[in-house]
């Protein structure tokens, strides 16, 4: 059997991944995976999607794959670290403790090989920043459940005409000015608390929003997720953030520099 070749990264950030959800890219997650080796791997939340799984029970086969992949991790002695997001919270009574070689923390800090601290967190702190009612809120969850749809049936017309994937849910999203708004006033939640807290940057994801940013000072990192973006952060062997996008289009890892963060990052 062909040796497959791997990246080696001294820290990876993957989150949102919604294992139990149908539009989890469970596929392209195991490719990632395979392709890469770290010393410590960062689950930024919602890893299992308990919300989805009480809505309607679903469960393929790869979302098992993927859980087997992150233990295989674990016993190749890479460090997981796990920090349990609002679809997982449940997990969250788990604080500081090790479930099956996996610690669990509320939150974490992560040093770089450049010195730089990041906090690691979920995200969902920072809802009161983008939601100003329970009825915007109900009305945005429905919006997206729709908008994943369109997402899915694209991808499938897309297929059999041969083309590849492409989210059309993110195209969308970054051309509706109100989504737009709320992104902005997410990362800069974050960031304020990164800054308030004393810490160089803020590594989050829940917002299935890919982002790196430097606002005052501050090294604002988002991950991105596994439902629309196929998209995870890695620490380079030079301690910098870098993004990578996994998917049909880019089989190969391909990084996102980034040069103006990269260079305040050094």
């Amino acid at each position: 059997m062909k040796q497959r070749n791997t990246t080696h990264y001294p820290a990876v950030f993957i989150s949102d991944i919604h294992l139990g959800c149908k539009d989890c890219k469970a596929d392209y997650l195991l490719d990632f995976l395979a392709h890469i080796q770290c010393d410590t791997l960062y689950l930024v939340g919602d890893i299992i999607d308990l919300w989805s799984m009480k809505r309607r029970f679903f469960w393929h086969s790869s979302h098992y794959h993927v859980l087997q992949a992150l233990q295989e991790k674990v016993k190749a002695g890479t460090r997981v670290i796990y920090v349990p997001g609002n679809h997982d919270e449940t997990f969250r009574k788990y604080d500081k403790e090790l479930l099956m070689g996996v610690e669990v923390h509320r939150q974490f800090v992560h040093t770089t090989g450049n010195g730089k601290r990041f906090v690691i967190l979920h995200g969902d702190d920072f809802d009161s920043a983008t939601r100003y009612s329970k009825l915007i809120s109900i009305i945005g969850d429905a919006a997206y459940d729709f908008l994943l749809f369109l997402n899915r049936w694209h991808n499938r017309v897309r297929r059999l005409f041969g083309g590849r994937y492409w989210s059309l849910a993110a195209w969308l999203k970054s051309r509706v000015h109100k989504a737009q708004q709320a992104i902005t006033a997410f990362e800069d939640a974050a960031i304020h608390e990164a800054k308030r807290r004393g810490y160089d940057g803020i590594v989050c994801g829940h917002i299935h929003q890919p982002k790196l940013r430097v606002s005052d000072g501050i090294i604002y990192c988002n991950d991105g997720d596994w439902i629309e973006n196929c998209s995870a952060l890695v620490e380079n062997h030079q301690g910098r953030i870098e993004l990578l996008h996994w998917s049909d289009t880019q089989h190969v890892m391909a990084s996102n520099p980034l040069s103006e963060v990269n260079s305040k990052a050094a």
